[in-house]
């Protein structure tokens, strides 16, 4: 048995999107029943996968033409960067790696005055506005004494595995709207609060931007079950909430920074994923699917889902 993502009814024989990668029963199985947002990033220039259902999906100058499509190589089905065509999830990760080679490259000329000049976002240099967006896909360097890994695989699993979840749901084109604008006001958030103790800040990471993925995926499906360190189940809402519970505790007990994390910005990343996850709540009627499903974009090798459910 599963449950219809539209009307929650259940059914024995669900039939599952292989655009948006919904569970929905007979009445909703077709895209324009149950208002699927997958096809809003399909950009089919020939028409080749014309469904005939949509006039949208023809035309090259659509709204929903993925964040590549402009490119000078193939970003086609069958093309090379097939996996990042109409899926910002997956660019955005592959920018994340690449700034952290950025990073180590800056770090070689100009050494740590020269890295933070130009992915550190802090107290300090405020004025530096390029940092408000490189800081979000830099991380805090493991390849300096001290440094760890940990920060990067950490907000690499998490937007792997909730991003598409939420791409889906909303499109390439807001959800990379929402990446950068909660990145950006968690890490000038984690300036003010810890300003307001009196204390200085640097901020790198996109933990900000993506606990406000998973704060949009909470709100659209609080029972979702996921894994706390691939290990613990729990409903996705008791995640969010225990999340918040320990960001909050350390900055009235005066430590938004403690432990050398920036939990200012991921109260702040939460909050606005909330919010923007009751928006959706109020104007959209499609719910989010009950399971996590990997596989590629719209553009991607089957579709979204196209690997089976996770």
């Amino acid at each position: 048995m599963a449950t219809c993502d539209v009307c929650g009814k259940e059914v024995s024989m669900p039939y599952n999107c292989r655009h948006c990668g919904g569970t929905h029963c007979s009445e909703h199985r077709l895209p324009e029943n149950h208002g699927c947002s997958g096809l809003q990033n399909w950009n089919d220039p020939q028409g080749v996968f014309d469904s005939g259902f949509d006039d949208g999906v023809n035309g090259p100058t659509s709204e929903s033409s993925s964040l590549l499509s402009k490119l000078p190589i193939d970003t086609g089905p069958g093309g090379p960067l097939a996996y990042f065509r109409g899926n910002a999830t997956y660019t955005f990760l592959a920018l994340i790696w690449l700034t952290m080679a950025a990073q180590f490259l800056a770090y070689l000329v100009g050494g740590m005055s020269l890295h933070n000049a130009l992915f550190t976002l802090s107290s300090q240099n405020p004025e530096y506005v390029w940092t408000w967006v490189t800081s979000i896909f830099a991380h805090s360097p493991f390849f300096i004494p001290g440094g760890s890994i940990l920060h990067i695989v950490f907000n690499s699993i998490v937007i792997f595995f909730f991003g598409p979840l939420v791409e889906r749901y909303v499109g390439s084109r807001d959800f990379a709207i929402l990446f950068i604008v909660s990145g950006v006001l968690a890490g000038l958030g984690q300036l003010g609060i810890s300003a307001a103790f009196g204390a200085g800040s640097a901020v790198l990471g996109a933990s900000g931007a993506a606990l406000a993925i998973l704060g949009v995926v909470t709100v659209l499906n609080p029972d979702l079950r996921v894994y706390l360190f691939f290990i613990i189940a729990m409903p996705i809402w008791i995640l969010a909430v225990g999340t918040a519970a320990i960001s909050l505790l350390l900055i009235v007990s005066g430590a938004p920074g403690g432990g050398g994390i920036a939990h200012g910005a991921h109260l702040v990343g939460l909050l606005v994923g909330v919010a923007y996850g009751k928006y959706l709540e109020r104007t959209r009627n499609v719910r989010m699917p009950n399971q996590l499903q990997m596989g590629g974009g719209p553009g991607g090798p089957g579709g979204p889902g196209g690997r089976g459910p996770f």
